[in-house]
């Protein structure tokens, strides 16, 4: 190499080194040195010292919530809880919620017929729900008639009539 070359060279490796920090210790000083610096300091071992304030437990799980995104899953569920609170208590002895899925409460009603009120009153229903519990983001509601027993078990089923085509 020409003394130009070495010179280019090295400019190159000291810009490098510039850029990208020129880390000249070893993993395990660097690793060291990383957990000194999270050592308290003696100032914030004292009770009354610096980010020693006292906070309730309120709301340390109201931040923690807020920083999983679980305030739509505890909206949703108050929603289910606060039923019978939000529609009446005679409303809610003949429908109950299910769950929600895909901002859809799924309600099952005791007969068609309160399946039908129900359905005249849905978007009264959703609109009590969004002024109450915004958070749970409720946009429609599905409601569910009152079930026969199904003869459907599992994944895996036949067409056709199953067992009830042998009687009589």
């Amino acid at each position: 190499m020409t003394e130009q070359q070495l010179s280019e060279s090295t400019v190159v490796w000291l810009r490098l080194k510039e850029v990208f920090g020129g880390q000249t210790t070893s993993f395990r000083r660097r690793r060291e040195l990383a957990a000194a610096a999270k050592q308290p300091t003696a100032a914030e071992e004292l009770p009354f010292g610096p980010r020693r304030d006292p906070v309730s437990s309120g709301d340390v799980l109201a931040s923690l919530f807020r920083s999983n995104g679980w305030d739509a899953s505890l909206a949703q569920a108050e929603v289910l809880e606060r039923w019978p609170e939000i529609v009446g208590d005679r409303v809610a002895q003949h429908a109950r919620a299910l769950y929600i899925n895909e901002q859809v409460l799924v309600v099952q009603c005791d007969s068609t017929a309160w399946a039908t009120q129900l359905r005249l009153l849905c978007t009264t229903l959703v609109a009590k729900i969004a002024e109450e519990i915004p958070a749970a983001d409720v946009t429609n509601l599905k409601l569910l008639n009152p079930g026969a027993p199904s003869w459907r078990y599992g994944k895996w089923s036949t067409p056709g009539r199953g067992p009830r085509d042998t009687y009589g």
